[in-house]
């Protein structure tokens, strides 16, 4: 069903995926609404089909409906505020959507890092960003987005209320359940071969479980040296 979310426009992209109950929160599509998926994507002919896109540098950007049950799955943690790590940032999508998430009333000093172990997209991705009406956010400090490798976090920021990973670890990287914070969420693929959703949740004593989601299929989390060609998500 969520491959039919497809739009001419990004209203009406955002549009079906509530339709078809990717999403059931006026926040999320508040977010998803404020953030043109045109701006974000190499062919803008494809920008709103629901689907994943090829993005340079053996890269993608995941299909809306994937970005739409992350949102979703995280949002209960995702308040005015929070602090964000947003691994595998790619093209900036997911970033802008999240800082959507966490605004709040003014003074309100949420966070989003974005890494991205590809140095040509995290420039990129600044650019789409300053291109989508987020440029005093990544001037301000409230949207940073760096190159490095994702596996090992950003533990200059940490913790984080909130991680969000886009590709695949064959296991859950111990330095990103570390830099999570008590209470906190993460929603990371992993496997190889066969590979599904975590959603990885700390509690205020530090206890942490894990709930399987759904089956996937994403590109691998890795360094730029061992990276592999496309795969598309298969949900």
């Amino acid at each position: 069903m969520a491959w039919r979310c497809t739009g001419a426009t990004n209203a009406e992209l955002v549009n079906n995926l509530f339709k078809h109950g990717i999403f059931h929160s006026e926040r999320i599509a508040m977010a998803m609404n404020k953030a043109d998926r045109a701006n974000y994507v190499l062919d803008k002919a494809f920008a709103y089909e629901d689907s994943p896109q090829y993005i340079g540098y053996d890269a993608t950007i995941s299909a809306p409906h994937m970005h739409a049950h992350a949102s979703e799955y995280l949002l209960p943690y995702l308040k005015p505020g929070a602090k964000v790590l947003d691994v595998g940032s790619g093209s900036g999508y997911l970033s802008a959507i999240l800082y959507h998430l966490i605004g709040g009333p003014s003074g309100t000093q949420g966070k989003v890092v974005g890494i991205e172990h590809v140095p040509e997209l995290v420039d990129w991705s600044i650019k789409n960003l300053k291109k989508d009406g987020l440029g005093d956010a990544v001037e301000e400090g409230k949207i940073i987005m760096v190159a490095g490798d994702g596996r090992k976090g950003y533990p200059q920021e940490a913790p984080y209320d909130v991680i969000h990973v886009g590709a695949a670890a064959p296991t859950l990287p111990e330095p990103l359940l570390q830099q999570l914070a008590s209470p906190g969420r993460m929603f990371i693929p992993v496997g190889t071969t066969s590979q599904v959703i975590l959603q990885v949740d700390k509690d205020q004593y530090g206890n942490v479980t894990k709930k399987e989601l759904m089956g996937v299929m994403y590109v691998p989390l890795t360094d730029r040296f061992n990276i592999q060609t496309f795969a598309r998500d298969s949900e």
